[in-house]
């Protein structure tokens, strides 16, 4: 829990607004809420991206998740080009969200705590530099955030190795294939789903349990 703590102490770190905050904005998919709040974009890459989709799905103020690719210079790159390790991409996670509701701070929270990010270009037996630690940065804001708790994390030592995690410029994102979709939620008998995916997503609630959906 040491990682949880280090993170609450340094929650909502302020940051000056400036004319930068809105210069990656165009690529964003923000779009207004049924309560009339308008939505932010964070973009994650976490290795998997069946195994992280499922957790960022449960949190309150998360209004889309999008599996895809970022990162790269392929354009419209296919799963299988991905997967080869040539285009440069990231298997990655669009997140819409309500900062009303969720904090950037809070998904950042979320993404330290669901993968390794110490390991380079590999997440459990997925190796490659499509299995990256990656935070795509929307604006200025985003990425002083990411380097802060990049830094406070290694400062504290909450891993046994420093942090490899990329913080990147977004620039485009590319949604997978339609069967990337929603993954755990429409196979989540098949066995990668019952061995890898699920105990990930149970213990991701009960660390996180106050911040889930209600279901």
């Amino acid at each position: 829990m040491i990682i949880l703590s280090v993170l609450t102490s340094t929650l909502f770190l302020s940051s000056p607004k400036n004319e930068l905050n809105n210069q990656y904005k165009f690529m964003s998919e923000d779009i207004i809420t049924d309560n009339g709040n308008k939505t932010d974009t964070a973009t994650f890459a976490t290795g998997c991206f069946w195994c992280t989709e499922a957790i960022f799905q449960e949190l309150k103020g998360v209004i889309k998740v999008t599996s895809g690719y970022s990162g790269g210079s392929v354009k419209s790159p296919t799963y299988e080009q991905v997967c080869s390790g040539n285009t440069g991409h990231a298997e990655c996670l669009q997140i819409i969200y309500d900062p009303k509701v969720i904090s950037y701070d809070e998904l950042l929270e979320v993404f330290w705590e669901s993968h390794d990010p110490t390991s380079l270009n590999k997440q459990g037996n997925d190796v490659g530099t499509q299995y990256r630690s990656a935070i795509f940065y929307h604006d200025e804001e985003q990425k002083q955030k990411a380097e802060h708790y990049k830094q406070k994390l290694n400062e504290s030592k909450a891993y046994d190795k420093p942090i490899v995690t990329e913080i990147t410029k977004f620039t485009t994102f590319y949604s997978a294939e339609n069967y990337h979709q929603d993954y755990y939620r429409t196979h989540g008998s098949q066995p990668y789903c019952s061995i890898v995916i699920r105990p990930k997503v149970e213990k991701f609630e009960k660390v996180f349990k106050d911040k889930l959906k209600k279901k």
